[in-house]
């Protein structure tokens, strides 16, 4: 299920992040779902457990999953909200990247096209 990639300029426990926050919004991990363990993670990626155990914490402290003793982690039942909001934020980025691609001459409707195939008709 997890992959790294040892080659990235992404570091190992932000690539682990950034898979679990995809695999909620599209839908293969859900509310309540388990989280491998972290010893479990660390022996089929041949990784160090501490990196492990700095993801899980990182989504923890964003209320992306919860941890619960001895029993291990879960997708937390706000996780798609906090993820939405953690988006929600980014289109402050868009807007600045739109004002550059307005004032670089690209046209609207050039926009507007990618956003279509980005929202299209193909349901994703």
């Amino acid at each position: 299920m997890f992959q790294i990639d040892n080659l990235s300029h992404v570091p190992v426990y932000e690539q682990l992040i950034r898979q679990v926050e995809n695999y909620i919004l599209t839908g293969v991990l859900r509310e309540g779902d388990k989280l491998p363990s972290v010893r479990m993670l660390a022996g089929s990626l041949a990784i160090n457990p501490n990196t492990i155990q700095k993801a899980f914490a990182e989504l923890d402290r964003r209320g992306i999953t919860c941890s619960v003793p001895g029993k291990g982690s879960f997708i937390a039942q706000e996780a798609r909200q906090v993820l939405a909001g953690e988006h929600r934020e980014e289109l402050k980025e868009l807007e600045k990247y739109l004002r550059n691609f307005r004032l670089a001459g690209i046209d609207k409707l050039e926009i507007l096209k990618c956003i279509e195939k980005v929202y299209g008709g193909d349901g994703e």
